[in-house]
């Protein structure tokens, strides 16, 4: 580089330097009035010293959540309540579980457990003492050749499906919610789901436990002493329940009752039926916490029988004129075998019409009295389904269709369908009135009476002024509606306790169903216990309670109370924040896919966090400590990757809340900075090339550790949050000549994105070919030569000013790009192929926001593609002539928005024998430069996905995006390259 040059960079490094770290009040507060149940500013210092100091003592200070912040965003869950907690403790093991109950004994406390806290009715909560049991308790083992699973509680059981699916197998409970919710969770409620028969749920289904009893008492149910050691441990529990148990098989009439209750879904209260299943101490209490939601003990582990999983399976969406006509076809349709049945109101479908691509064109139309019976049927043959849908047109033969029978065995409609049905809630959610809350009850009327109890509960609903939406798990009888009333408003609130009253009267006095069905007790059901089990059933409750928890230590209100109107009070309020996120029910699907959810803060708890801050009148010194923390946890660690729009049943991109803040904060002078390093991109390349090339020659002769201590020190100087770190081996610099092409003949144009033009191979791999050179030869060699414009150098997608919320640097270099192709394309008329996923998705969603309209219009004519779908277009041409055993593939986040990661598979097994994406694989956290600003946000994303990684020999790590690859190689150690390497490798000419 020659003299002229460096001084350019120089000047350019200088006005990096110059983006000073933002004020964190710039964000301010959302407009509105504060809220009633605005936090008292009083707890702005958050946990007392006291308290804090004796729990960290006990499990260390890092376990223990102190902050305002912490005990804000942990304060809410899917459910209508709030309860500000004293303290959060994230305990590791066993022994912290120990010791905090121990504690809570010892000074009058309460604690109360919480997992991913999708809870509909405020089992997760606390104003005491909350305990975490889902960061530090992931993990499972198959056993038993699957047909057992081994799970600590807090692993997904979206995760678990995933790892049993390989085996042909599944867990029996599949709630809308198990791509989030965790093990403990499930079993603690006994959710059901929507294939979940009375045989399969968590009851009868989960063999063995691992318990601590808040005496601190350890039991492996599963151990051949467990029963002496029980007895010797606990001898009140172990004699109060034979004692029970006796009682109970000597009341005939109890005895019947309870049979009778369980024959349909209950989850009302603690199980009963335990006493009569279970002929030990040990089996009765193992069944006793199945559904117990974390009041008599704490799960650390479950050993869970597993079933067959259906080889196939056939879907069909069966419209009818009314709910009525729909639920009169439920019994015969279940008796066919149907894996589920689902019954859905014409209102929700037509939402989800217009809401979520993909969906039937006919939904937007439907009549809003019309009803839609989701029906799926599995086998384990192609003439299986054959059977089943032949059966089925029987059924329906005679019924009003409003449309022709069809069935649908296409995995990305099967998928996508029950994304609707899962996505029911949000899709009520979204059409509340504003402020309004979201409350979901579910209860269970005997099977042959469901069709008469969901015309009575509609009654009922609409009596009382709430929407008639009656859906749910018709095959179970179990029906759940939403309601949206307006909780601050005295009005509703008597409204409400007038709908809940009439509720009891009509599910127990007139069906004898269920208050409860799989969603648990809960705080807003507790106070009706009694009402269904009668006086001394409950009483055998409130014996097993004190037998259990003797100091009243675990989950105050949650399914047994004396409290008749605890169910009223503490709901909270929904204050209106950005629009971007203020449709948000904090469901919390999001959480599992937020790179950031092991570190600081989930897409919720920001959501959450910015409405308390909406809650706090101006001025309030809780509003700046949660401002002041709220730009380390909800700013600068999030990766605006936007996955979690992806499972959120709104799509609320989290990820664009955080851009806005980031704009926000940007200062006129940070504005032209900004522009000015993006008109001088291609010194900037330059100068990261430079720098590779140096940190290459200091990372082979003094050790990747100097030059991470080198770049810890100029962090500190300048600014954490500008200045990348080097938390790991550092790819070679990549060739400053990129290929030389021609223009004439070429299939593509091709645009090397700038982060391959800067960064080059793995540090222990070769320097050549580079990417480009791979990409080209191997289009070659397909026959569809790329060509590379000479004035790509200085050109970038425009991501890294759209990331950190600088418009005039976006919106300049967004304009520049788009010149580029234009020009390059040949004003559209051959494609543009881009080999970093990132890019391609920004170009495709992004840019165009920031472009003029006839630059738009211009972009719209350009086909851009992905490497992974060119690659797929050259498959047919290329010769795989050996492959690999097994490759380890990691989809980016922009794959997925890309609608990709299909065709990434497809392109890997064209060149391995088996494809492995890790469970629990979703967005790296890198971000750009975000995972080399903050390293501890690439190793909360990869946590899963590397525990996979360490017990599974592969031979290729692949991906498809190089500053993704280089946090995958940080975080797991692994040599994550694009998969063209691997391509152009094994499709070379044997000479």
């Amino acid at each position: 580089m020659n003299a002229d040059c460096w001084s350019d960079v120089r000047g350019t490094m200088g006005r990096m330097r110059k983006l000073a770290s933002p004020d964190p009040t710039a964000i301010g507060r959302p407009p509105g009035p504060p809220a009633a149940d605005a936090v008292d500013p009083a707890r702005a210092a958050g946990t007392p010293a006291p308290l804090a100091a004796d729990l960290a003592a006990l499990i260390g200070e890092e376990q223990v959540l102190t902050r305002i912040s912490d005990l804000v965003r942990y304060a809410s869950d899917a459910s209508p309540y709030r309860y500000i907690p004293q303290v959060v403790v994230v305990p590791r093991d066993v022994a912290d579980v120990q010791a905090i109950l121990g504690y809570c004994v010892r000074t009058g406390r309460t604690a109360t457990f919480r997992a991913a806290g999708t809870s509909l009715n405020g089992q997760s909560q606390s104003d005491d003492v909350l305990i975490d049991v889902r960061r530090h308790w992931a993990g499972m083992v198959v056993e038993d050749e699957g047909g057992r699973l081994r799970a600590r509680c807090g692993a997904l059981l979206g995760h678990a499906q995933a790892v049993l699916r390989r085996q042909g197998r599944r867990l029996g409970p599949d709630p809308a919610s198990a791509d989030v919710a965790t093990i403990g969770g499930v079993i603690a409620n006994n959710a059901g789901g929507m294939r979940c028969t009375i045989e399969r749920n968590s009851y009868h289904t989960v063999s063995a436990m691992t318990l601590v009893l808040p005496s601190g008492t350890v039991i492996d149910t599963a151990a051949a002493d467990a029963e002496a050691r029980f007895a010797a441990a606990e001898p009140a529990l172990a004699a109060g329940l034979m004692q029970l148990r006796e009682e109970l098989l000597a009341d005939a009439e109890l005895s019947a009752k309870v049979r009778h209750k369980y024959r349909i879904r209950n989850t009302t209260g603690y199980c009963l039926a335990a006493l009569l299943d279970g002929q030990t101490p040990v089996e009765i209490f193992r069944r006793l916490i199945v559904g117990s939601e974390g009041t008599l003990a704490f799960m650390a582990e479950a050993v869970i029988d597993t079933l067959p999983a259906p080889a196939r399976t056939t879907l069909s969406w069966i419209i009818l004129p009314s709910i009525n006509e729909a639920v009169e076809l439920v019994p015969d349709l279940v008796s066919l075998g149907a894996e589920a049945v689902e019954l859905m109101v014409a209102p929700a479908l037509l939402a989800a019409g217009h809401m979520i691509p993909g969906t039937p064109e006919y939904w937007k139309s439907l009549d809003p009295n019309a009803a839609a019976l989701l029906v799926e049927y599995g086998g384990s043959s192609s003439e299986d389904l054959d059977t089943a849908e032949k059966q089925v047109a029987k059924v329906v033969a005679n019924a009003a269709l409003v449309r022709p029978l069809e069935f649908a065995r296409d995995e990305e409609f099967i998928e996508l369908s029950w994304r609707v049905r899962e996505g029911l809630l949000g899709i009520v959610g979204r059409l509340r009135p504003e402020g309004a809350a979201v409350i979901n009850e579910d209860v269970c009327f005997p099977l042959d009476r469901v069709a008469d109890g969901a015309a009575d509960l509609m009654a009922l609903l609409s009596r009382h002024g709430f929407a008639g939406g009656v859906v749910g798990h018709a095959a179970y009888g179990n029906l759940h509606f939403t309601l949206t009333p307006n909780l601050s408003d005295p009005a509703d609130r008597d409204r409400y306790r007038a709908f809940m009253s009439d509720l009891v009267g009509l599910v127990i006095d007139k069906y004898d169903g269920s208050l409860k069905a799989e969603h648990g007790t809960g705080i807003n059901m507790a106070p009706f216990v009694a009402r269904e089990w009668g006086d001394k059933a409950t009483a055998m409750m409130w014996r097993i309670k004190d037998l259990a928890d003797p100091h009243g230590v675990l989950g105050p209100n949650v399914v047994l109370t004396r409290d008749a109107d605890v169910f009223l009070r503490a709901f909270k309020s929904t204050p209106a924040i950005e629009e971007v996120a203020n449709l948000c029910i904090e469901c919390g699907f999001c959480e599992a896919a937020c790179p950031s959810r092991n570190v600081t803060a989930t897409p919720r708890q920001r959501i959450v966090l910015r409405r308390e801050m909406a809650r706090q009148p101006e001025g309030s010194p809780l509003l700046a400590r949660l401002q002041a923390e709220f730009e380390y946890d909800g700013i600068e660690t999030c990766a605006v990757d936007g996955m979690c729009a992806v499972p959120c049943p709104l799509q609320i991109n989290t990820g664009a809340l955080t851009k806005g803040f980031r704009r926000a904060e940007s200062t006129p002078r940070r504005e032209r900075v900004a522009l000015a390093i993006a008109k001088r991109w291609g010194t900037v390349e330059k100068a990261a090339r430079l720098a590779m090339g140096a940190a290459d020659v200091v990372q082979r002769t003094l050790g990747s550790r100097v030059l991470t201590g080198l770049t810890g020190t100029a962090r500190r100087v300048v600014s954490a949050d500008l200045l990348p770190t080097v938390p790991g081996p550092m790819p070679h610099a990549a060739p400053a000549a990129l290929p030389v092409t021609e223009a004439d003949g070429a299939a593509a144009v091709y645009f090397p994105a700038c982060i391959n033009r800067i960064f080059g191979r793995d540090p222990d791999g070769p320097r050549h070919p580079s990417l480009p050179e791979a990409l080209v030869e191997v289009s070659r060699r397909a026959g569809r030569p790329l060509w590379i414009p000479p004035d790509v150098v200085g050109k970038c997608c425009s991501t890294p000013w759209s990331s950190k919320g600088y418009n005039d640097g976006h919106r300049w270099m967004a304009a520049a790009m788009c010149d580029g192709l234009w020009q390059w394309s040949r004003q559209g008329q051959i494609p543009v192929v881009i080999d970093a996923a990132s890019c391609t998705n920004g170009l495709l969603d992004d840019v165009k926001n920031y472009l003029d309209d006839e630059r738009r219009a211009r972009l719209e004519k350009i086909t851009l593609l992905d490497a992974i779908a060119w690659c797929e277009q050259l498959l047919p041409d290329l010769t795989v002539r050996q492959k690999v055993s097994r490759v380890a593939v990691h989809p980016t986040c922009s794959t997925t928005h890309l609608g990709l990661n299909r065709d990434f598979r497809k392109v890997a097994a064209a060149l391995a024998e088996d494809v492995l994406i890790p469970v629990g694989t979703t967005c790296c956290g890198t971000a750009g430069d975000r995972g080399l600003l903050h390293p501890e946000l690439v190793v909360s994303a990869t946590r899963d996905e590397k525990e996979v990684l360490d017990r599974t020999p592969v031979d290729a790590y692949v991906s498809d995006n190089r500053t993704c690859e280089m946090g995958m190689r940080q975080a797991t150690g692994r040599p994550y390259e694009s998969f063209v390497f691997l391509l152009e490798e094994l499709t070379r000419p044997v000479r």
